[in-house]
């Protein structure tokens, strides 16, 4: 499986991070190996001083597809869930400004939290609501409704160029409110009102 992330799919997210708007998705990804296991801490890697929690919302694949038509995108998948992008934020600036990509950033061991995944007749995906709290702090209140690219319309375009594949995973993009991390930290997603995830920080 992989893990095709999407980046500046909210506009105050972009705000906040004083960030050029795209004028089409802007994607990213992560190997298998970025996933964090069930239960397991995070631990802030040596390399980063800096390390934000990003809460977005996940599609699960269901199929084979490629060139995929927006009006089909739905069939595509029928669960969504709740993960975390973790990001080395003074690294991925320093590659940011020497025009590099950003996977050292973004694509380490670890920096994929993937919570529990519902089936997806259980939202209106027009409008679905998710929660992150730090330290029983809200921190990220977003909806999908506020993102540049919903969420068919992001399977159309990513599969125009990567072959999408059953069990892979789509991170749509985080809303305004991302913020650093640091040890004994504990990250909550809620999706709606369903737990999504816990991780201890260490």
């Amino acid at each position: 499986m992989k893990i095709i992330c999407i980046g500046r799919n909210y506009a105050k997210h972009i705000e906040e991070l004083d960030n050029e708007k795209p004028t089409e998705p802007v994607i990213f990804m992560k190997p298998d190996s970025a996933i964090l296991l069930k239960n397991n801490p995070f631990i802030i890697p040596p390399f980063s001083q800096d390390i934000h929690y990003e809460a977005e919302i996940l599609v699960k694949i269901n199929r084979i597809g490629k060139f995929i038509d927006q009006k089909y995108a739905h069939k595509y998948y029928d669960e969504i869930g709740l993960g975390i992008d973790f990001t080395a934020r003074d690294l991925q600036s320093r590659l940011k400004e020497k025009g590099l990509p950003w996977e050292k950033a973004k694509a380490f061991d670890g920096s994929a939290v993937i919570g529990k995944f519902y089936a997806k007749d259980s939202f209106d995906l027009e409008n679905i609501k998710f929660q992150l709290f730090k330290n029983d702090e809200l921190v990220q209140d977003g909806e999908s409704s506020h993102m540049l690219w919903k969420i068919d319309e992001l399977i159309a375009y990513v599969s125009q160029y990567f072959t999408l594949k059953i069990g892979d995973v789509i991170f749509t993009g985080t809303p305004a409110g991302v913020g650093r991390v640091q040890a004994n930290d504990v990250l909550k997603g809620k999706l709606q009102d369903d737990d999504a995830f816990r991780v201890k920080i260490k």
